[in-house]
């Protein structure tokens, strides 16, 4: 029996399609369910919360757009969690006054994921694809310790795995519970990595 493949869509065709739906993002011509649970939006509420805060804090320029894609590539497009923007820069974003979607990476200072059951896209793919887009700091928050153990050990436990860019590569330091975290792009803030993984229950 011969399975039909689903038909792969560009990120043209996504966003008139799926564009206002947060649930999905498309990688590499395929529909990705991003899978949301209630716990997974308290810690990105949690961790917006936390960013909005510095931000205002230190009077800088920056905002977390409620919704937002990310244009990788002609076939692919995140949605991430959470993602920090330079409003000065935006003017160098060519779609960003008719819809929110970036092209770039020059106006991106902080993209956080929350881990959910696809995690492998969240620990592999886009690493490298960040990486490559120039995003500075990238934010892995494994709140409920689902990664492989080659990501974040043998002894399976919350990780909060921070990613700075060093030349075109990342540079990863994780935090467990007990460790606080530190930030390249938030230099003064500071938290235990243990309050995002609380975040994520009831």
């Amino acid at each position: 029996m011969i399975q039909a493949h689903p038909k792969l869509l560009t990120v043209d065709e996504f966003i008139t399609q799926y564009g206002d739906q947060d649930q999905y993002e498309l990688i590499d011509g395929e529909l990705i369910d991003v899978e949301p649970t209630g716990l997974h939006e308290q810690v990105i509420g949690f961790l917006a919360r936390k960013l909005n805060v510095e931000i205002d804090r230190l009077n800088l320029p920056y905002f977390i757009p409620h919704r937002c894609l990310i244009r990788v590539s002609n076939d692919t497009a995140f949605r991430p969690d959470v993602i920090v923007l330079d409003q000065t820069k935006l003017v160098q974003e060519p779609l960003w006054q008719s819809q929110p979607v970036i092209t770039s990476g020059v106006a991106i200072k902080l993209i956080a994921e929350v881990v959910s059951t696809n995690w492998q896209n969240d620990y592999a793919r886009k690493v490298e694809d960040y990486a490559l887009l120039g995003v500075p700091e990238y934010w892995i928050a494994d709140y409920l310790g689902l990664g492989g153990r080659e990501y974040i050990g043998k002894t399976k436990q919350p990780t909060l795995t921070i990613c700075q860019l060093a030349d075109d590569l990342y540079q990863k330091s994780q935090f467990r519970p007990g460790d606080t975290l530190t930030s390249a792009i938030f230099p003064e803030l500071q938290f235990a990595a243990s309050a995002i993984f609380a975040a994520g229950q009831l």
